[in-house]
C-alpha cells in the first residue's frame, strides 16, 4: 500500500526540530528553526543545503550580519534591538532569497 499521509512522524529532524546556533555555520540537515543571539558582526555560512529546501532563523542582537555569497535580500531590513523571523530558501545552485520578519513591539 502506498504512503498516501505524510505525518510529522516520517519527517526527518530537518523538517521538525529547533536547535540553537553555538557557531556560525547554518548546517540545512541538522533543524528546521535556529536561534541565536549575536555578539559581535557574524558572518554565516551554510553547509549541506539542497535546493528546494527553506530554513528558519530567529535572530537577536544589534550587531552587524554577513551572509553567503549568492544570498538575496528580498524583503525587510535586519533589526538587532527586536527578535527577527529570518528564512532563507535555497533556489539554485549557489542562490540563495532571505525575507526578514521583525517582532512588532
Amino acid at each position: 500500500m502506498a504512503l498516501t499521509k505524510i505525518t510529522s512522524k516520517v519527517l526527518g529532524d530537518e523538517f521538525t526540530t529547533s536547535s540553537a546556533l553555538s557557531g556560525t555555520a547554518i548546517d540545512w540537515t541538522a533543524s528546521q528553526v535556529f536561534t541565536k543571539t549575536l555578539s559581535g558582526a557574524t558572518t554565516f555560512t551554510y553547509t549541506n543545503d539542497a535546493i528546494g529546501m527553506v530554513k528558519d532563523l530567529v535572530l537577536t542582537g544589534d550587531y552587524t550580519i554577513t551572509w553567503p555569497t549568492g544570498t538575496k535580500i528580498i524583503s525587510g531590513t535586519y533589526d538587532g534591538s527586536v527578535a527577527n523571523l529570518i528564512q532563507v530558501t535555497k533556489t539554485a545552485t549557489g542562490q540563495y532569497w532571505l525575507s526578514i520578519s521583525k517582532e512588532a513591539v
